[in-house]
C-alpha cells in the first residue's frame, strides 16, 4: 500500500477550530445566505404575472437577512467533553458502628 502526501499536517488533537477560521466560515455562510435574497427578488418581478408565485417568493425573501445574521453571529457548538466528577461512595465501614464499652472512674 503506497501514500502520497501532499504536504497538509496531520491532525492529532481535538482542539477547536482558530478564531479566523470561525469567523471564516461564519462569513461565507453569511455572504450565500444574503446572495440568495437578489435573486429571489429578481424571480419574484420576474414571475409578477403569477401573483402566488412572487409572493411566495418575496415572503421567502424576507427572513433571510435575520437568519443570516443568526447563523452568522453563532459560534459552532462546543464538543462534549466527559467530565472527571468525584463520586463519594458510601461505604458504612468508615465509621465504626460496633458499641464501645464506657469505662467509668
Amino acid at each position: 500500500m503506497t501514500t502520497q502526501r501532499d504536504g497538509t499536517p496531520v491532525l492529532i488533537t481535538e482542539a477547536q477550530q482558530s478564531y479566523e477560521d470561525q469567523l471564516a466560515t461564519r462569513k461565507r455562510k453569511y455572504m450565500l445566505m444574503m446572495s440568495l435574497r437578489i435573486p429571489c427578488l429578481v424571480a419574484a418581478a420576474a414571475c409578477y404575472q403569477i401573483p402566488w408565485l412572487a409572493i411566495g417568493l418575496v415572503l421567502l425573501s424576507v427572513p433571510l437577512p435575520w437568519m443570516a445574521v443568526l447563523i452568522a453571529n453563532d459560534r459552532p457548538p462546543r464538543k462534549a467533553e466527559k467530565v472527571n466528577r468525584f463520586r463519594r461512595v458510601r461505604d458504612d465501614t468508615a465509621i465504626e458502628s460496633k458499641q464501645h464499652p464506657v469505662i467509668e472512674g
